[in-house]
């Protein structure tokens, strides 16, 4: 039998590897793009559907041919003599992949595959298979390339990928064929180094395939599903046989398993779902589950001798943006160096260059996909250094002590210099002007030099660094260091804890990510500003509830509201409502579509002493409220539309230059006489249309409402006062 054995890209030279260990010739064995084609019987077929750990398939070419439209796909599918395979009244499914130019849709592939194999069936006998695309008796695939077809018999039937142990899985599963291919790059099995670590398991998958490696279990030997058991030439003898040999070696190789086996997580879920998992593959004896955060991983909370780490620790939206995550990484990397000399270490991640970040040199790297994505396996050895004779005699240790080295920044001392002379000299122009003005919330840095793209504002105690997203032209590691530089600046400068300054990306946002939490650690302090009081969180959104470039637009809000009915649109946390409620306001309306700010504006607005009763808050989008309103009912409006918004919530989407004077337009109706509307927004780029908006006075007060610890950006906003015509 000429066979074509599929596997995930960049681990077909394995595959070629095992299909030898599994007995096969090397000339037997011919690696090729995603495979390895391979000759064998049919005992051999069901060898690897049993025990290859790494193939997806186990293909059976039934034919190689040209194909040049639909009719000549049809004819070349009959040539096939079907019944030689499948009973008249078998299940039947198809898989069909690639296209020409007369063929560009694979469900219309597959239907005329089917129809030709149904038409065929039912000429002979009368009778048609039916389809069925779960576990069906016969499943056939069909792959067309550069005019080519191939159509195979899937013996396989479904993936080989999928054991049958992992019903589970956490939020970012690894396949378990790119698991066992990890694993056999680092060297696994190892009798020399009989333990593996993996202090992210999550759902296990890792530590279940090194079980199952280690004791000699089948990976095969728990599915109850092939796609050659309803094949007629399936010769169940050969398989009963193979079963056979697989469970006798299964049931040897747990009483004789030397390893130690252990998975540590944080999320005592993920744990739980793990623990199942190594139930059902029947390695739950062989492996420590254990709850614990990364960070505290010590050589002390292991066995003694070395071993394997390795790990698929987080590398995407899982733990938020790429700054976060390269210190996350760098963290590892120096906690790997510190407490796992003489181990091997195999990361794999989906982003390259957070092992870059890591300070440890890869012994080799390897490119892998987990499905269609890619990623790359970095492998490391922790060298232990040995200590003098001397040295080792003073402290009553062995030759193998690792030497402690701190992670190095290498970033220039003049230009980390550079940076924290410039956070002193804004620290010294602003520092009368904030007591002065009574706030605790201000910027004290944005992106003033170049080499350091970053937002620095100070919320009383606590620092809030945003990293500006970096070109794709930069490299990541460099930008990474700069900002490592910047991080041990600021709580440096500002004598504050470092725990007490939180770093995020600021990127471009659209649609739910301008909302979504970044995080749950519910981290609400309290700030003052001109006489309020407000809740801001800084760990666990993009914005922290408080935009401090509004400070004074907000201000003149209080000092214009003594005795007026005030409107807020697009309130988001209410903070402008509660600062006209502080000035007097007879009454505030705070309108916006997330529940989530509006509940933080009710909090805001209770925390300074107001009562619900004359201030109320809508959860609507504004376009539509602003459309069911009618007459005049309030002397002040304020309007602050993000620059973009493809919300659920609202009817389309907005785009505040294309939208602006629409909004103006219907907020103005609700304008008493002599009331002032303030719009403002965000948009470096906006301008005014004041050819739609002729009927009304507009004045722009942009400069008017840039606070000094704004002045160095001007383009953080736009603001204009709008009223109707021929009033003051």
């Amino acid at each position: 039998m000429n066979l074509f054995i599929s596997c995930p890209k960049g681990i077909e030279p394995l595959l070629a590897d095992e299909l030898q260990a599994l007995g096969f010739k090397p000339e037997a064995v011919r690696p090729t793009a995603a495979g390895v084609h391979l000759e064998g019987e049919l005992a051999d077929a069901y060898r690897v559907c049993l025990w290859s750990r790494l193939a997806n398939r186990v293909l059976l070419p039934l034919i190689n041919a040209e194909v040049t439209d639909a009719d000549s796909l049809y004819a070349l599918v009959q040539q096939v003599n079907w019944l030689e395979h499948m009973r008249s009244t078998a299940t039947l499914a198809i898989d069909f992949n690639g296209s020409s130019e007369q063929i560009n849709n694979t469900r219309f592939g597959a239907q005329k595959v089917k129809d030709a194999i149904v038409d065929q069936i039912r000429k002979q006998t009368g009778n048609r298979p039916t389809v069925e695309r779960n576990q069906p008796d016969i499943r056939v695939n069909a792959y067309l390339n550069r005019g080519k077809l191939q159509l195979s018999l899937d013996l396989s039937g479904d993936s080989l990928h999928r054991r049958a142990y992992r019903l589970k899985a956490g939020s970012a599963p690894m396949k378990e064929n790119l698991a066992a291919a990890i694993l056999y790059r680092a060297d696994w099995p190892d009798t020399d180094n009989p333990i593996v670590l993996d202090p992210m398991c999550g759902s296990g998958t890792l530590l279940i395939e090194a079980a199952m490696m280690f004791s000699d279990i089948a990976p095969g030997l728990s599915r109850h599903y092939f796609g050659f058991q309803g094949w007629l030439q399936h010769r169940r003898e050969i398989w009963n046989d193979l079963l056979a040999e697989a469970r006798e070696r299964r049931t040897q190789g747990i009483a004789t398993m030397p390893a130690t086996l252990i998975g540590r997580d944080l999320d005592e879920r993920v744990l739980a779902i793990a623990e199942q998992n190594a139930e059902r593959a029947g390695v739950a004896e062989l492996i420590r589950f254990e709850q614990a955060p990364v960070e505290k991983l010590t050589r002390e909370s292991l066995p003694e001798g070395k071993g394997l780490l390795v790990t698929n620790p987080p590398y995407g939206e899982r733990m938020g943006d790429s700054a976060r995550l390269m210190f996350f990484y760098r963290q590892l990397g120096g906690l790997f160096r510190e407490q796992l000399g003489g181990w091997k270490i195999a990361v794999y991640t989906g982003n390259p260059s957070l092992t870059e970040v890591m300070g440890l040199r890869p012994d080799k790297q390897y490119q892998m996909y987990n499905g269609a994505l890619e990623g790359r396996l970095a492998l490391f050895s922790i060298h232990e250094k040995r200590l003098p004779p001397r040295q080792q005699a003073e402290q009553g240790v062995g030759q193998c002590d690792v030497e402690q080295k701190a992670t190095t920044v290498d970033v220039p001392p003049e230009v980390r210099d550079m940076f924290a002379n410039r956070l002193r000299k804004n620290l010294r122009q602003l520092k009368k002007w904030v007591k002065k003005e009574h706030i605790d919330a201000y910027r004290l840095y944005d992106a003033d030099i170049p080499e350091f793209a970053v937002a620095v504002d100070i919320y009383g105690e606590h620092v809030h660094v945003q990293e500006y997203a970096p070109p794709r032209k930069v490299d990541p590691v460099k930008a990474f260091e700069r900002l490592q530089a910047v991080m041990l600046a600021v709580p440096d400068v500002l004598q504050v804890p470092a725990e007490n300054v939180v770093l995020k990306q600021r990127r471009r946002q659209s649609g739910k990510n301008q909302y979504e939490k970044q995080g749950e650690s519910q981290h609400f302090r309290t700030v003052m500003e001109h006489g309020c009081e407000f809740r801001v969180n800084l760990r666990d959104y993009l914005d922290t509830g408080l935009f401090l470039d509004h400070r004074p637009v907000r201000h003149r809000i209080q000092q214009l509201a003594a005795g007026k009915d005030m409107l807020n649109l697009f309130c988001y946390t209410a903070t402008a409502s509660v600062h006209a409620a502080r000035g007097g306001a007879a009454s505030t309306t705070s309108v916006d579509m997330s529940s989530t700010y509006l509940q933080w504006g009710q909090r805001n607005m209770s925390l300074n002493g107001f009562a619900e009763g004359r201030h109320q808050f809508i959860q609507e989008d504004c376009f539509k409220w602003l459309k069911r309103q009618r007459g005049a009912q309030f002397d002040l409006i304020f309007m602050d539309p993000p620059t973009f918004s493809n919300s659920k919530r609202m009817e389309g989407v907005l785009d505040v230059q294309r939208d602006h004077a629409g909004l103006v337009k219907l907020a103005m109706k609700l304008l008493r006489p002599g009331g002032l509307l303030i719009f403002s927004n965000n948009y470096r780029r906006f301008q005014i249309d004041r050819g739609a908006l002729a009927e009304f006075e507009i004045k722009d007060i942009t400069a008017q409402t840039l606070d000094p610890d704004f002045k160095r950006n001007s383009r953080i906003h736009v603001c204009f006062e709008v009223r109707h015509a021929n009033q003051a």
